[in-house]
């Protein structure tokens, strides 16, 4: 692991000792895991715009899926 300093608003610091207090954890480890959660929020984000991209440069033709709608189970 590496150490590596940063700059934090002081009330954001205490929001942070906060919650990480409440839940058992140093400071460091609720970082680690909040910017682990927005890493693979961003990633998510990205699959997503790529597959809004690949939609609006290939669009679903008209009955392109009909072929599946027999295999589907609708549970009311």
């Amino acid at each position: 692991m590496r150490t590596v300093q940063i700059t934090l608003e002081d009330d954001l610091v205490s929001a942070v000792d906060s919650v990480a207090s409440q839940l058992h954890q140093s400071r460091s480890a609720f970082t680690r895991d909040a910017l682990r959660a927005a890493l693979q929020k961003r990633a998510e984000q990205v699959r997503e715009q790529q597959q809004r991209e690949g939609y609006l440069r290939q669009p679903v033709e008209p009955g392109e899926f009909s072929d599946f709608e027999d295999e589907q189970a609708w549970i009311n």
